[in-house]
């Protein structure tokens, strides 16, 4: 029997080019590529990293900005067989040379802000993406099917627990992965899609899996400002883009109030749970958020809510996408509605493994259902609700905490502009939540009132014992809180003290 890994088809590139050739593929502050210029350029560079030895199954790593370059050497690639291992430009040198090691890189490509990191990390072979355009390019044909089984893309995860682990995906999910979310958002020729999430991240690259795919308009900034998203929706002709909740947090702030033009249509929010005093803002000011679920081993979404239930199922991440599949286990039994417990999906666009670490991709993996470490549970009516990451979960006194509802309460209150929760270790409960908070700029509150304020909202023991007013919070690259580096900024006053 056909699983569908086996199916053969036109490399991306090569099909949209020859059906919209003229339609604008790249956007970004450089001007405008078709796709006809796209695919001649992909090309060119496809045979000059020839010319170096690369071709079928070679990892070839990327440490670069986002923009028109970095695409271009990510649609290259397909056209040797090679693999996709994005970078993430906030390592340091050391596990930047962990993971090109774990991947058996064969080069290094790096940009000009980037080259000091890269010459200190790399012990494979580096080169500059000005140094790559300069050589000529290799003679010989070049690759112009895939497999949708095949490897495309080893992705690191951020390594909240030991080491990164590489996330394997396959054209094939990356396919679906695009297939799903079009199912549920529909597609308008018309659609320029906002890329300010960086390519080394599942939500920047899986835009630019979809564009090619749907034959839209990627807008690529080189990083996210909310004056310059805001801006984009409104002169730029942006209609969709994706972002975690911090970054919708301060577009909207950025926006004053004001709507956005009719022709925006998607706010995609993704990136966990998601505090409902953001998204009850968004609603009473018209801003059509659809709040996701996905992960970079499921490519990306794979519950999505549905435009006609944004507002009637406010905080909830939706249904899963066609044809992926949700359960809610409690152990190995499978949680009754309402009732949380371990988030476990399956579907096509769930990786194939992780790189070099069968262990652990079976530990995960089971009959295809993949265990995520999420904690939420399913109402009634099939609705998912994400509650947080187990690996984030606070027990105190026997109960369960979660941050994401902690954090909520505190960004309930009209001057906080961001909040992160973690547990400490407390002698008589176990743990306790400890909140940090971030306030508007010129506005005032003190500790003692935020507990009040929380003691209105929560239960006792969810309550935050102390609650720390900082001027940042930690966050990753793509934005979201990162809250096991909130234990750093107690030491860090302690130090300090």
């Amino acid at each position: 029997m056909r699983d569908g890994t086996d199916i053969q088809m036109p490399l991306w590139l090569t099909k949209r080019a020859a059906l919209t050739p003229e339609r604008t593929a790249l956007a970004s502050g450089g001007g405008n590529m078709t796709w006809e210029d796209l695919e001649s350029q992909a090309k060119v560079t496809a045979r000059r990293l020839a010319k170096l030895g690369i071709g079928e199954g070679d990892r070839v790593a990327l440490l670069m900005q986002n923009g028109p370059d970095m695409a271009v050497v990510i649609h290259a690639l397909p056209f040797l067989g090679a693999v996709f291992v994005p970078i993430n430009s906030r390592l340091v040198p050391s596990e930047i040379r962990w993971q090109l090691a774990d991947a058996g890189a064969k080069l290094l490509l790096y940009d000009l802000p980037h080259r000091e990191t890269a010459e200190t990390a790399a012990e494979t072979e580096v080169l500059s993406w000005d140094r790559l355009a300069s050589l000529k390019p290799a003679e010989g044909p070049l690759r112009s099917h895939l497999h949708l089984g095949e490897l495309h893309t080893i992705m690191y995860t951020s390594g909240t627990t030991g080491r990164p682990k590489g996330v394997m995906l396959s054209y094939g999910n990356h396919w679906w992965s695009a297939t799903s979310s079009v199912f549920n958002l529909g597609l308008d020729m018309n659609d320029r899609w906002l890329v300010c999430t960086p390519f080394f991240h599942m939500s920047g690259l899986s835009i630019l899996m979809r564009s090619v795919l749907y034959g839209i308009t990627a807008v690529i900034h080189p990083s996210f400002d909310p004056a310059a998203a805001n801006r984009a929706i409104r002169e730029d002709g942006v209609t969709i883009i994706s972002v975690v909740s911090t970054m919708l947090a301060q577009m909207v702030e950025e926006q004053g109030g004001r709507g956005y033009p009719d022709h925006f249509r998607c706010m995609l929010l993704g990136g966990g749970p998601v505090p409902k005093p953001l998204l009850e803002r968004c609603r009473d000011q018209g801003i059509p958020v659809f709040q996701t679920y996905g992960l970079t081993e499921t490519a990306s979404q794979i519950v999505t809510l549905a435009p006609e239930d944004s507002l009637r199922k406010l905080g909830s991440a939706g249904k899963p996408l066609f044809p992926s599949e949700l359960r809610i286990m409690d152990g190995e039994e499978e949680a009754s509605p309402g009732q949380p417990g371990e988030i476990v999906v399956r579907g096509p666009n769930v990786t194939l493994g992780y790189w070099k670490r069968s262990d652990v991709t079976r530990e995960v993996l089971r009959d295809g259902w993949f265990r995520t470490g999420d904690i939420g549970c399913v109402d009634r009516e099939g609705f998912l609700f994400v509650l947080d990451r187990r690996s984030d979960l606070i027990i105190s006194g026997g109960e369960n905490v979660y941050p994401a509802e902690v954090e909520a309460a505190l960004l309930a209150h009209p001057v906080v502009v961001e909040a992160g929760v973690t547990g400490v270790a407390d002698k008589r409960w176990g743990a306790v939540p400890v909140g940090f908070v971030r306030v508007k700029p010129g506005e005032v509150v003190t500790e003692k009132e935020l507990v009040r304020f929380c003691g209105e909202r929560l239960a006792r023991y969810k309550i935050p014992r102390r609650i720390h007013f900082v001027r940042e919070l930690p966050k990753n690259a793509s934005n979201k809180l990162v809250r096991r580096r909130l234990p750093e900024l107690l030491e860090e006053k302690e130090e300090k003290r």
